[in-house]
């Protein structure tokens, strides 16, 4: 069953951590999103660039436990939208504000657009939307962030893209709403015979890192 962009703005205050998992292979994806929720990172989101995206929601939504938050990301078109909400997506993020996230808006199913700029920020925070994802955020920094929070004191905004476990507390001082975090917390766990051990231990950092900066 989809949230809507209220319940995923209380999610997403409550853990401040969404974990993005680009995998390219089905099994493996579902087994890194499972390894995660059981480590406790209980907001995630499984890219549309995958093929066959759409089984691997469907399963883990299947597979995962009460109170997990499972999203599609790279939800580029209206059409994305509609096969994320049938595969069982519970939320969808996008890379930018496109077409897309009015549409989910309308829809009634909780977004994260991707913005870059103080511009888009306010065109997103407008549309109604959970929060704003800032991407890519390693090219701006905790800096950009707290500048941005000036005129905007009330934005929602999740650095996304490069954000590592040492910089977490750095972008959460500056006001960060959560972090997103792929790469450098999935690793190669989404990948066929990724490790998910070490999935597990780093997704145990991070989530203590997070908790640390919850205000």
């Amino acid at each position: 069953m989809t949230v809507d962009n209220a319940a995923l703005r209380d999610r997403i205050a409550e853990t401040r951590l969404v974990a993005i998992i680009r995998g390219t292979d089905v099994d493996q994806t579902v087994q890194a999103a499972l390894t995660l929720i059981g480590a406790g990172v209980t907001t995630l989101e499984i890219t549309l660039t995958l093929a066959e995206a759409e089984q691997a929601i469907a399963q883990v939504v299947q597979d995962a436990p009460a109170g997990a938050l499972i999203g599609a990301g790279t939800v580029l078109s209206e059409s994305d939208v509609d096969r994320s909400i049938t595969a069982g997506a519970q939320f969808i993020v996008t890379p930018t504000l496109t077409a897309s996230v009015a549409y989910a808006v309308r829809s009634g199913i909780g977004v994260l657009p991707g913005v870059f700029t103080p511009t888009e920020v306010q065109q997103g925070m407008d549309s109604g939307v959970a929060a704003v994802k800032l991407f890519p955020a390693a090219s701006l920094g905790p800096g950009f962030l707290r500048a941005v929070r000036d005129p905007f004191p009330d934005a929602r905004i999740i650095p996304v893209g490069g954000v590592g476990l040492e910089a977490i507390p750095s972008y959460l001082a500056a006001g960060a709403f959560g972090v997103g975090i792929g790469g450098p917390l999935v690793g190669d766990a989404a990948q066929p015979g990724g490790d998910l051990k070490a999935l597990a231990v780093r997704a145990a950092a991070f989530v203590a890192a997070t908790a640390a900066g919850v205000r």
